[in-house]
């Protein structure tokens, strides 16, 4: 039996599709289509303007689709990650595109091979259909590929460099013991046991730990619509920036 697609839904309109359906939405939304008109008739600077998607490189059941600024930065685009899905402890992150990547730059001026700051606009390296590979923590990584679906020349619908136009929902777990929503994750289990189930509700999830002698990750973790949940010192908030 194949397994069915995540879903999420459109910010403009609302409505929930699965994964494969809401490219092709987003280009026919009517609220999106107004909301472009209405950005028209504003004084924002008309420029190029990427549809992005984003997801998980292991685990398609976490996306975004973004809107973003041609004049915006990679840094924009790194830092709207960070607060959406992955910030837990300062960690350093790069993006691939081509021969290059883009990452943090030291005051000395020291980066390994050919790497370039996070500075540059995405206009001057964004095509359409290209896939990016990024990285976030090159030690407990986690890693996403940014699609660059599209481009078009308009203005901005809003004031930021980024726009959330959809994004997955995270779909409900149940506790292990009683059935009810689950709220925490066991690391030990999901490290050293590679259960695919350790989800516990917050009645249940200490008691879990104490009978097992659970404590060589520390506490628990929080399950959150985010990649990065049960990762390092993740714990959310994966709430939009803006």
């Amino acid at each position: 039996m194949s397994r069915s697609q995540s879903r999420g839904n459109c910010v403009f309109c609302g409505r929930e599709f699965a994964k494969g359906g809401m490219s092709r939405h987003l280009q026919t939304c009517s609220n999106r289509q107004e909301a472009q008109t209405e950005a028209d008739h504003s004084k924002r600077r008309r420029q190029a303007l990427y549809h992005l998607q984003v997801q998980d490189a292991w685990n398609g059941d976490f996306w975004l689709h973004l809107e973003m600024r041609g004049e915006a930065t990679l840094q924009e685009l790194d830092d709207y990650l960070r607060a959406i899905w992955l910030e837990c402890c300062g960690h350093l992150s790069a993006f691939e595109i081509g021969e290059v990547r883009y990452t943090q730059i030291f005051e000395d001026g020291m980066s390994l091979g050919e790497e370039q700051p996070l500075t540059v606009r995405v206009r001057e390296v964004f095509v359409p259909g290209m896939e990016i590979p990024y990285e976030y923590d090159f030690g407990s990584t986690t890693e996403l590929v940014v699609k660059v679906v599209s481009e078009r020349q308009g203005r901005p619908t809003t004031s930021h460099p980024i726009v959330l136009m959809a994004r997955s929902k995270l779909e409900p777990m149940r506790c292990l013991v009683c059935g009810q929503p689950a709220a925490w994750l066991c690391l030990q289990c999901m490290y050293d046991r590679e259960d695919e189930a350790c989800q516990f509700c917050e009645e249940h999830i200490y008691e879990h730990m104490a009978e097992n002698g659970h404590n060589d990750y520390g506490g628990p973790m929080p399950i959150v619509n985010s990649p990065r949940m049960g990762v390092c010192g993740y714990t959310g908030p994966a709430e939009p920036p803006y």
